[in-house]
């Protein structure tokens, strides 16, 4: 799969996560990038970065990445204890999502007004968030329950 197929997954599956249940799947830190939302530590595990490795105690990962292309190097079974049902409805939906639509499509449907306002900078989880009467209660909820969340 290639890699802005896999970036865009989790922004997607992230995004609807978050306005659905009230929390992101990860809570990564997304930068606004040309190409649209990149999952920062996510984008440095799938590159391999050895820092994330020791912090995981891991000799390697189950893939590898060359050009803009993952590649799988392990048929391991993921662990998905950590995922609600919720957590992997969406990440099936969002990439599902990120694979049917084009690589010009994919980069249209991330540059929303979240992307916009952080202006090629740190994005915002507040940002993300539709407008609804329970956004201020999930901004409330995420700046208590998540110290490292960019609200």
């Amino acid at each position: 799969m290639d890699l802005h197929t896999a970036l865009k997954s989790c922004y997607f599956a992230d995004r609807t996560h978050l306005n659905t249940c009230g929390r992101p799947i990860f809570g990564a830190t997304y930068r606004a990038m040309k190409f649209g939302p990149v999952p920062v530590e996510i984008y440095e595990m799938m590159k391999g970065e050895a820092l994330w490795k020791a912090e995981l105690g891991l000799e390697r990962f189950p893939w590898e990445l060359t050009g803009y292309r993952l590649r799988r190097t392990s048929n391991t079974q993921p662990d998905l204890d950590d995922l609600s049902e919720s957590d992997i409805e969406h990440l099936a939906n969002g990439f599902e999502r990120s694979r049917q639509l084009t690589f010009s499509e994919r980069t249209e449907a991330t540059h929303g007004d979240d992307w916009q306002k952080a202006n090629l900078g740190l994005m915002r989880y507040e940002d993300m968030l539709e407008e609804t009467p329970q956004k201020m209660r999930i901004v409330e909820q995420l700046s208590a329950n998540g110290r490292y969340m960019r609200l």
